[in-house]
């Protein structure tokens, strides 16, 4: 055995060890942001409230935690399967198989941690029923800098693996093909629109808060400041849009409240 390989073994147990720590870490915030939830669902209806984004965050930090464990993990195998020549092939290839099956059980364990708390799991089944619905959606396109957010409407929405399968019935002019687009999108890159047809569980945005909002005419979405609140609850919200300067001033937009949504922690665009 030479000391390379020990070497290379050691470092990859040692990263084992520090994945498995942040987990700890992680599925301990988890499990904080699920009592909070349990005792206070009523917070997620707060204004400016971040727990369910929170809550998305963590889990995608334990599901790219738990990927990051299962690869090396079978760095490991590898390395130690090289340097035990005993046994014929059949059984190197049997344990490593093995080893394999039961680092995919723990993975989807930990990535199922939904039937721990009631509350996700209504957040898992109520991002389910948006199939066939129009969402925000964040995308990340190769060639820009920045992220675009604009309409597309939900083709199926994967509890396992948090995945939204979207398409873009409108792409843009300036897209390679005039067809409709399709895209593979975590659910943190998607924000339910509100129900016009049930406008009492539309969110309330006061004066001079920052949204997210369709311009007008458009399926692309944008930062805006609210300048005048809804009367009713079947109003339209009146905004200006950032960067949407006309004379050296910036125009009020009237924007319906199903297209206006919270502004995204960290939002960037």
């Amino acid at each position: 055995m030479s000391s390379p390989d020990i070497a290379g073994i050691v470092e990859n147990s040692r990263e084992l060890d520090r994945l498995r720590k942040e987990q700890e870490v992680v599925l301990l915030d988890i499990n904080k942001m699920h009592k909070k939830l349990q005792s206070t669902p009523e917070v997620v209806e707060k204004p400016g409230d971040n727990s369910l984004s929170r809550l998305k965050m963590l889990y995608t930090q334990a599901k790219e935690l738990s990927e990051s464990e299962v690869n090396i993990s079978t760095q490991l195998l590898g390395q130690l399967d090289a340097l035990m020549p005993s046994g014929t092939p059949g059984q190197h290839r049997r344990r490593i198989a093995e080893g394999n099956e039961q680092k995919k059980k723990r993975m989807k364990a930990d990535s199922d941690v939904s039937r721990l708390s009631p509350s996700l799991r209504n957040l898992l089944d109520s991002l389910a029923s948006l199939k066939g619905e129009q969402v925000a959606a964040r995308v990340t396109q190769e060639d820009a800098e920045k992220d675009e957010w604009f309409i597309v409407k939900v083709i199926h929405f994967d509890k396992e693996t948090r995945e939204f399968e979207v398409l873009d019935e409108e792409p843009g002019d300036d897209e390679e093909s005039s067809g409709q687009r399709k895209y593979k999108l975590h659910m943190s890159h998607i924000i339910p629109f509100p129900k016009r047809a049930d406008p009492t569980n539309a969110q309330d945005f006061p004066l001079g808060k920052h949204v997210l909002a369709v311009y007008p005419g458009t399926t692309a979405l944008y930062k805006a400041t609210v300048v005048q609140t809804r009367k009713r609850k079947t109003d339209d919200y009146v905004l200006e849009f950032d960067d949407d300067e006309e004379e050296g001033s910036l125009p009020q937009r009237l924007v319906p409240y199903h297209r206006v949504v919270p502004l995204p922690e960290g939002h960037r665009q």
